[in-house]
């Protein structure tokens, strides 16, 4: 997969991305990522990549002609991108889903957004707007990590356990159950028994009403779309009629 982001602060970018998953996945060529610094494509000698609103107003807007100079030497490079993301709070809002969709494109570019936007011509090649959250950053570098770190994810090779990435939180719509290793105790707190039990089909059963429990207590929104079996529908039944009865 190839992933170009275009950014004025390219040394944050390179740091992220010199560690970790996906910095072992671009240097085993799992992940071809390329990052431009926007201030390239400026033709002034202040190296200017923002300007003041047009109609007044706080704050500065980020120039459309960098942008499109910077996509046009993307396409000469590295052929047409597949898909251009702009980091907006204006986005649809980043899932798992859509993490997992884009891991099929073969070339995304990421435009990260600063100040007080971008303009609004920038959009004419876009593609789309992604958001992570309704805050407001101070740029778009940390949204385009984000982004960048749970596609790759998806991408065959970059994740040693596939399992591992099929039963990430969110990946059918549950958050994950609870996770325990050695020692079996600390303190006053102890392993549940039937993680020791060695009894795979009550683990895996606990470890289902686990994640629905904890799924309906802090996020019962999920459940609405949520995949589950016939066996989690059963638990989730389970979990609701206590749920009633000790309200």
């Amino acid at each position: 997969m190839t992933i170009d982001i275009v950014t004025i602060f390219p040394a944050m970018v390179e740091a992220a991305l010199s560690a970790g998953v996906v910095g072992r996945a671009v240097e085993s060529k799992l992940l071809d990522v390329a990052i431009h610094d926007l201030r390239d494509f400026t033709t002034d000698r202040h190296r200017s990549v923002d300007d003041m609103p047009f109609g007044g107003g706080p704050g500065m807007v980020m120039k459309a002609e960098p942008i499109f100079r910077a996509l046009d030497a993307i396409e000469a490079r590295r052929g047409t991108p597949l898909t251009v993301l702009l980091t907006s709070p204006q986005g649809t809002r980043f899932t798992q889903g859509e993490a997992e969709r884009l891991s099929r494109r073969e070339h995304v570019v990421l435009l990260c957004g600063r100040y007080e936007g971008v303009d609004e011509r920038v959009r004419s090649r876009v593609d789309e707007e992604v958001s992570i959250g309704d805050y407001v950053l101070s740029g778009g570098e940390l949204p385009a990590l984000v982004v960048l770190d749970t596609v790759a994810r998806f991408v065959p090779g970059v994740v040693g356990d596939d399992q591992s990435v099929a039963e990430d939180s969110f990946s059918r719509g549950l958050l994950d159950f609870p996770h325990y290793t050695r020692p079996a105790e600390v303190g006053t707190d102890r392993v549940p028994d039937v993680l020791l039990s060695g009894n795979h089909a009550e683990i895996r059963r606990w470890r289902k009403r686990e994640a629905l429990a904890r799924t309906l207590d802090r996020r019962p929104d999920l459940l609405e779309t949520a995949v589950l079996d016939d066996e989690e529908r059963r638990i989730l039944m389970e979990l609701q009629e206590e749920k009633n009865g000790r309200t």
